[in-house]
């Protein structure tokens, strides 16, 4: 058994404003005791016994981190200049991902990606491979390797890309099955099914998506909505009998508890109560929707009308794998929209709050027993401009925006995957 001691926050419930301490869990002096990858214990840290005792004081110990959105095969053209949604994909995303056909290109990128997360303290994303299917073994291959829960999938797309990176709706079906049958469940690794968006997939494609759904209801299902005008206006254009760019996936049977929708900014009325009563989730995308210029996600009005709501990097489209800078980024877009996100809620967001967009609140995103021990643990004073402004926080409140505001991969002193240290075995730190 081993006990890492330090400053333990995990949240319980959604936060409602800055007075709900019935909202989280604080342990000034506290012990998460580890045993066999899991939380077996939580409390006051009390001296004596036999355990291998880590102690991370001053530092704060919280679950680890959760992206519900990314694209992993698009680490390396992070940064690349481009006006919009639409131009950026042709001029630089499609080009990147036709070099994951190519040998032992994906094993390297995923191996340098997953690298990124750990440095960055997410121990959990889903992640969209390319078309090819050595992508998504890559992908799941390396996860397995560190021991990581991670959730993923074979991007389906059979028109408006280039022919290299095109599929057909049988042999998207095909592969995607068989990648299913290989990862789904596979030590922690889930699959996700994935049509890229409605523009790159004829309405064939989507109805395989649909059967695959339909044989295989534990896996996810991820996809784009409603990111930018230019691709709704498409959307429509592609598929002019539905009532809205929602209205496609629905049509197909793609929308439901499991279902993931990167961006969801300009959806009507009627989308918003069909994400509502499916269960669907919007994900939200702070960093890649300000880079695109996208528009500003209305996140006090899916939330009122009951919409279940992620957060997420949306790398390559995003620009920071930490998730402490989208969330820094997350505040301000809603700062814009009239929207205040409190820090507890923005790190309840990263943590339970993703978990349980993924359903998976009983085995991630919370420090409890029977959860696995997926951690992190923070220094607030990890710059010295942050160990100066920490001089005058006095409350942990103060501490988690200073994280959130100043934060990056600097402030992430360990990661911890089910108990296993990963930061610190990194080679190049």
């Amino acid at each position: 058994m081993t006990i890492l001691r330090g400053r333990v926050l995990s949240f319980v419930s959604e936060p409602h404003g800055l007075d709900d301490a019935a909202s989280y869990r604080y342990i000034e002096d506290g012990a998460v005791a580890i045993e066999d990858g899991k939380i077996i214990a939580v409390g006051e840290f009390v001296s004596g016994g036999d355990a291998e005792v880590i102690d991370h004081r001053p530092h704060l110990i919280m679950p680890g981190f959760i992206d519900t959105h990314l694209h992993y095969v698009q680490s390396q053209m992070i940064a690349s200049y481009a006006g919009s949604l639409l131009e950026w994909l042709n001029t630089y995303t499609f080009v990147e991902e036709q070099k994951f056909g190519q040998q032992g290109h994906a094993t390297v990128v995923a191996s340098a990606f997953y690298d990124e997360l750990i440095r960055n303290g997410t121990t959990t994303a889903v992640a969209y491979c390319s078309s090819a299917p050595q992508s998504v073994d890559a992908y799941f291959a390396e996860a397995e390797k560190r021991n990581m829960l991670m959730i993923g999938g074979k991007v389906m797309m059979d028109r408006n890309a280039p022919e290299a990176l095109c599929d057909t709706a049988q042999s998207s079906y095909d592969d995607s099955k068989a990648l299913i049958a290989r990862w789904h469940g596979r030590g922690r690794g889930l699959y996700a099914i994935s049509p890229r968006f409605a523009i790159t997939s004829t309405p064939a494609q989507l109805a395989a998506a649909q059967a695959l759904v339909a044989e295989h209801p534990q896996a996810y299902v991820q996809t784009h909505l409603s990111e930018n005008d230019a691709e709704i206006t498409l959307s429509m254009q592609l598929y002019p009998e539905a009532p809205d760019y929602t209205g496609i996936y629905e049509t197909y049977g793609l929308l439901g508890p499991r279902t993931l929708l990167g961006h969801c900014i300009h959806l009507n009325h009627r989308e918003t109560g069909v994400l509502a009563e499916t269960g669907a989730v919007a994900v939200f995308c702070p960093t890649s929707n300000l880079f695109l210029g996208s528009g500003l996600f209305d996140h006090d009005r899916l939330r009122q009308h009951g919409v279940r709501v992620g957060v997420a990097t949306d790398i390559g489209g995003g620009t920071s794998f930490s998730m402490l800078r989208t969330l820094d980024e997350g505040y301000k877009v809603l700062q814009l929209r009239g929207q205040r996100l409190t820090p507890f809620n923005s790190f309840y967001m990263m943590t339970l709050g993703n978990a349980r967009a993924l359903s998976l609140e009983s085995t991630i995103g919370t420090i409890a027993p029977g959860c696995a021990a997926d951690l992190v643990v923070l220094d607030s004073s990890a710059t010295p401009a942050m160990a100066l402004r920490m001089q005058t926080a006095t409350q942990l409140v103060e501490e988690l925006f200073l994280l959130q505001t100043l934060g990056d991969d600097r402030s992430i002193a360990e990661v911890y995957v089910a108990g296993a240290r990963m930061k610190s075995t990194l080679g190049g730190l």
